[in-house]
């Protein structure tokens, strides 16, 4: 691979990401500040059989999380068949008894899923977590590579690499599958959103309107947005960047300021869209990741294509007993946290942090996953002028409208701390262009 012309232009691609405001927020002891995602110019490079291999793991895994949120939500047969215990179920944050009964337009409730990999060191990939509420992170490889090609054509004609700029229309089709009748908007909680770069991104790119809640209004049975001269236009598909206990005060939480009174009731209806459809927690949380290559066997007959992390669930005796005789070489997981919080390694922990955590443990175990540490591949970056090895995931993007679509690209994260595994941007970490070669 001829790429060695663009680790020159590494300095600049991060200015024009400087320029081009491409940032991340962070609230840090009730503060929000904004700092950039820094971008390193070594591409992870997957070849494009690996790949293929990845996108029917992918695809599988994906089709089996949608039926899985369709019965939770409708007859529950994965319950009363036993495959997952009942109060599982409904111990999660992530579940809404709001959502019982309620089918979104075309049955689709993860349209947008951000998948964690990491590849181990043996050459095996494996899920790390399922990300089906609200997914960010595929703005920064889009535009990145778009910085890349103006820095250095050359290395894009003498490489033969899936060409990423069709996120945007994945995207479109996705949104224009389910949409009800009218205009598609994107759904901001407003500029000092962590992802706010990436919401008004995506919406340039789609053509579709960039709003706040305060620009929609329900009226009857339908959503309208207001457009510059207060003209009221119709809505048929909200891709919404805010949580679901934020959507609507009518439904969810009453002291939201950035929702919109009786979207809920209408979507309830079939009478909008709402991408990724309220609800999808149930499926998004640690706890219930444990099941999944289950889901795949129990949903499609199928076995796993890609494996889960080696797991273990407290919530169970064997596993418990497990957890506490190996906990000095596992690492626990709070299961309602993201984004690198909640996360701890059993060997870095000081003799009275590991009674504490062991009480808490066994005093609430569901709260809790554990997992094998996957030595998983490092890939170089560039520190000054030397190439150093470090840590790296990979966030993959399924989208499903007539059928799943997996992104030819990726979003992929490196920890810049040489001890760590940590790779998320909020904990200090970077980002890479993935390049899937085409031949």
């Amino acid at each position: 691979m001829q790429e060695m012309d663009l680790y020159r232009h590494t300095d600049t691609v991060n200015k024009l990401l400087a320029r081009y405001g491409v940032r991340f927020g962070i609230y840090k002891n009730n503060e929000f500040r904004e700092q950039l995602f820094p971008f390193d110019a070594i591409p992870r490079m997957i070849g494009k059989q690996e790949f293929e291999y990845l996108e029917k793991g992918l695809k599988q895994r994906v089709m089996a999380l949608n039926l899985f949120i369709r019965d939770i939500y409708g007859e529950k047969k994965i319950i009363r068949d036993r495959i997952i215990p009942e109060e599982f179920i409904y111990a999660g944050s992530g579940y809404l008894a709001q959502c019982e009964g309620v089918c979104p337009p075309k049955g689709i409730y993860a349209h947008i899923s951000g998948i964690d990999l990491v590849q181990g060191k043996n050459g095996e990939w494996y899920i790390l977590e399922d990300n089906l509420r609200v997914p960010s992170g595929a703005s920064y490889p889009m535009i990145a590579r778009e910085f890349c090609r103006r820095s250095s054509p050359q290395t894009f004609k003498d490489n033969h690499i899936e060409d990423n700029r069709n996120y945007a229309d994945l995207l479109r089709r996705t949104l224009d599958h389910v949409n009800t009748g009218g205009h598609t908007v994107i759904l901001t909680p407003g500029r000092y959103n962590a992802a706010y770069f990436e919401h008004s991104y995506l919406a340039e790119k789609t053509g579709a309107h960039l709003v706040t809640g305060s620009d929609l209004i329900v009226e009857g049975d339908r959503l309208y947005f207001l457009d510059y001269s207060g003209r009221r236009e119709p809505v048929g598909a909200v891709y919404r960047r805010i949580s679901d206990d934020y959507l609507d005060p009518m439904n969810f939480r009453r002291e939201s300021l950035i929702g919109i009174p009786h979207i809920y009731d209408i979507y309830r209806k079939g009478n909008v869209a709402l991408l990724n459809a309220p609800g999808n927690g149930v499926a998004d949380d640690k706890g219930i990741y444990y099941f999944v290559p289950k889901m795949i066997s129990y949903y499609l007959g199928e076995e796993p294509i890609l494996q889960n992390a080696p797991t273990y669930l407290p919530y169970y005796e064997d596993d418990m007993k497990y957890v506490l005789e190996k906990f000095d070489s596992l690492v626990l997981k709070d299961v309602a946290e993201a984004g690198g919080y909640g996360v701890v390694f059993g060997s870095k922990m000081t003799k009275q942090q590991k009674e504490d955590f062991i009480a808490l443990l066994k005093k609430e175990p569901r709260r809790f996953i554990a997992q094998e540490v996957i030595d998983f591949c490092d890939l170089d970056i560039m520190e000054g002028d030397t190439r150093v090895p470090r840590k790296a995931d990979l966030r993959a993007f399924v989208l499903m409208g007539e059928e799943p679509m997996v992104w030819k690209s990726g979003l992929t994260r490196f920890s810049r701390d040489p001890d760590s595994f940590i790779v998320n941007s909020s904990q200090g970490g970077g980002f890479k262009d993935t390049w899937v070669l085409s031949q």
